[in-house]
């Protein structure tokens, strides 16, 4: 396996803990969780894992500011402005949505670790606008590095490939990890890193704005791709992606009954706190799918707890949860 650079900045390994009262309550398999919203950097989160490569990567190509893109309540961007800030980087941020007139959660957070903020009214401007961006930027002599929408590029897929190395030294022996998916590099790590450790399990995203077979063709190529960072390429398929498209037809972001109640279920029976957009999806069906017998009950099945929790005190969702 080649060197890798990597910066390490994350809380690891993230403790993991059973559910007994949540499993109970249910009435299913035995549940575990898988603390990565105790990663340490802004109050931790999945991105942590990924930003340990990206911001090597960033350091290793010359950079001088990094700039990445996502909603306006991204936790992502929250993460990436926190590593700007710890490792001497500037950071411009292009988030989707309407200025606020008071910022609150992520966006707070963003604003308190210097990033610069450039708001995009309509998201399919928000490539576009990222690019020009990247481009004045590189004029003026900053020197940017472009993280990727979620930290999901075949660089930042390789903390979830190493993530699964942690979970097996840990020795917890889970039938199932379920986890939200989105722009896919926690799915393609995940699924690289049970090729090249020989994790026996089944790895499952929920879908938290995207088709199956979407993240079928996504992921897969960006394990893919991801493998040859790591040395001989691994041929990852369609096929060995597992993604339940269920429960994202609302639409992203947006807090449904069935996420306000796997938030609430969480906080009652485990006092663990979910955010309304990922993990409260993610959970949601993971519930769902537990209450339909998809699951055995003589099986174990890991959540992964991808952070996100600053989220429940922004505006738009403070008063809905």
């Amino acid at each position: 396996m080649r060197n890798i650079s990597r910066l390490n900045f994350a809380h690891l390994p993230t403790p993991i803990e059973a559910l007994p009262r949540l499993s109970e309550a249910l009435g299913g398999p035995r549940l575990l969780i898988k603390r990565d919203d105790q990663t340490g950097l802004a109050f931790g989160g999945n991105k942590t894992r990924k930003l340990e490569f990206l911001v090597a990567e960033a350091r290793d190509q010359g950079a001088k500011t990094l700039i990445s893109g996502g909603a306006l309540q991204s936790n992502h961007c929250r993460q990436t402005a926190a590593a700007a800030a710890r490792f001497g980087f500037e950071c411009i941020l292009v988030l989707t949505g309407e200025k606020p007139q008071q910022a609150s959660a992520n966006l707070l957070l963003d604003r308190l670790f210097g990033a610069r903020i450039v708001c995009v009214a309509d998201r399919k401007d928000r490539d576009k606008i990222l690019q020009q961006t990247f481009d004045d930027a590189a004029e003026k002599g900053n020197r940017p590095y472009l993280v990727p929408y979620g930290g999901s590029s075949p660089t930042g897929a390789l903390g979830y490939a190493f993530a699964v190395k942690e979970m097996m030294e840990q020795e917890v022996h889970a039938n199932w990890i379920v986890f939200a998916t989105s722009s896919g590099g926690t799915h393609a790590g995940l699924l690289l890193g049970q090729r090249v450790f020989g994790y026996k399990g089944k790895v499952l995203g929920i879908s938290i704005d995207e088709s199956e077979e979407w993240l079928r063709t996504h992921v897969s190529e960006l394990a893919s791709s991801a493998s040859e960072k790591l040395g001989t390429r691994i041929e990852v398929t369609p096929s060995e992606v597992l993604a339940n498209a269920d429960y994202c037809k609302a639409g992203y972001g947006v807090l449904t009954e069935q996420e306000r109640k796997a938030i609430h279920l969480f906080a009652k029976h485990e006092a663990l706190l979910l955010d309304p957009v990922y993990t409260g999806r993610a959970a949601a069906g993971m519930i769902d799918l537990i209450r339909d017998g998809f699951f055995k009950k003589d099986e174990t099945v890991l959540f992964l707890h991808t952070g996100g929790q600053a989220a429940l005190f922004a505006n738009e969702y403070a008063n809905k949860v």
